[in-house]
């Protein structure tokens, strides 16, 4: 029987190589986007050995992500594989930042992937199957400068995701795993800056210089490795998806493993501390 995977912010990028990816393997992708009229990259790449079904899906939006969850529950009966890609990034220090500003970064990045899970979940319990994916970052676990915003929303959703992988996954066979890149050469770079201009650009403020510093040292750390083609991140989340006992958690590179190092040397993929827990609790 075809597996069927629901996968977000699949217009470009990660989403995109993700979607292809599974369905090269065989999935029935439902690769979903906010705004259809950005779809036609991806129709461009669609094969005819590929069975992708485009749908609209705002991970901001509660009356989206059930409606979407429930045409493919209704058209084919399960989800076997939920990928939680979608996501944006912040650059600005909290004194910059609008309260508005901090609403979306937190709704896009947590509330999405709580959303999307939340609608899925009833039916993988029922089914006593499934893997739920959730796209999160380095940035999940190691903070970082003038990205407190978007590092908190990842460390959030690293705390949700582990919870549940507590639990849910011991009790109803419903995998976890967080794939936690370093840096990907695609859009959402390029929309990190435009976001910075399009809030009021580089503030003159005390903060200035430090930001300047910031951004000159991302901009010159494009030979060091950290920096990984949307293909080499979505062969990790094809790894995990492959994987019958996946890790709670995986780097996607040799630099993002370094920069976690600190944090991850005791369990690089989090199965002891899944295991204590679990110990502890139940």
């Amino acid at each position: 029987m075809r597996k069927i995977a629901l996968v977000t912010g699949t217009s470009t990028g990660l989403g995109l190589s993700i979607t292809l990816m599974l369905a090269k393997q065989g999935f029935h992708v439902y690769a979903t986007m906010r705004n259809l009229k950005k779809r036609s990259v991806l129709e461009s790449k669609i094969t005819s050995d590929m069975t992708v079904t485009i749908k609209q899906l705002d991970v901001q939006d509660s009356v989206s992500v059930n409606h979407c969850v429930a045409e493919i529950i209704e058209q084919e009966g399960q989800i076997d594989l939920l990928v939680n890609n979608a996501g944006a990034g912040f650059v600005r220090s909290t004194e910059q930042a609008s309260e508005e500003d901090i609403q979306w970064v937190m709704d896009v990045n947590y509330m999405g992937v709580v959303r999307c899970t939340k609608a899925v979940l009833p039916f993988m319990r029922a089914a006593r199957s499934g893997h739920i994916i959730n796209i999160s970052s380095v940035g999940g676990l190691v903070g970082q400068p003038f990205n407190e915003i978007y590092c908190a929303a990842k460390f959030a959703v690293e705390g949700y995701t582990e919870s549940m992988a507590s639990y849910i996954q011991p009790s109803f066979n419903i995998k976890f795993s967080l794939v936690e890149p370093g840096g990907i050469n695609s859009e959402f770079g390029n929309n990190v800056l435009a976001q910075v201009e399009q809030s009021g650009g580089m503030l003159e403020d005390e903060y200035l210089p430090i930001l300047q510093k910031y951004i000159g040292g991302v901009q010159g750390r494009s030979d060091t490795g950290v920096y990984q083609t949307c293909d080499e991140v979505a062969d990790v989340v094809l790894d995990c998806v492959n994987n019958p006992k996946p890790p709670v958690r995986v780097r996607t590179s040799d630099w993002s493993n370094g920069f976690c190092e600190l944090k991850t040397q005791a369990d690089p993929e989090g199965r002891k501390q899944q295991q204590s827990v679990i110990e502890t609790f139940l």
